[in-house]
């Protein structure tokens, strides 16, 4: 039987913002040590915003949220919301519809995968337990130990 190797952590976002139909999206990874989320992969982000999506505290932005309530934080166009979740630099994605999940390992938080489409868009209950189901799955290649 022939192993393939696992795919790389970008090849892994590229996909998942493809089997969505998204264009945007990042990979987190956890530091316990700062509780801080360490940008892993990135698709489609400005570099301007680069600086600002490396390290992510905890309950901050999208995906900080996201880990924080260890739940999927939808908005369905981040360009108008006014919720205060999102932080006023990811407007410059010019990203409106977003999903982050948090990537779970049972009970234990590993990090967070986030996915964006340039227009208003409501995700479905469904997207939301695929997108959680395919972050569970590679959780504990995320944060091994």
């Amino acid at each position: 039987m022939i192993s393939t190797p696992p795919p790389t952590w970008a090849e892994f976002l590229s996909q998942t913002i493809t089997d969505f139909g998204c264009t945007t999206g990042t990979l987190h990874r956890l530091d316990p040590a700062d509780r801080h989320l360490k940008l892993v992969a990135h698709q489609g982000i400005p570099e301007a915003l680069m600086p600002i999506i490396q390290s992510i505290p905890v309950g901050k932005g999208i995906a900080g949220v996201a880990a924080e309530r260890q739940e999927p934080v939808e908005m369905c166009n981040l360009q108008t919301d006014t919720s205060g979740v999102a932080k006023p630099g990811a407007k410059q994605t010019q990203v409106q519809g977003t999903l982050a999940v948090p990537v779970m390992d049972g009970a234990r938080l590993c990090g967070t995968l986030g996915i964006g489409k340039l227009v208003p868009y409501d995700f479905t209950e469904e997207e939301k337990k695929r997108l959680l189901n395919i972050a569970r799955q590679v959780a504990a290649r995320l944060l091994p130990g």
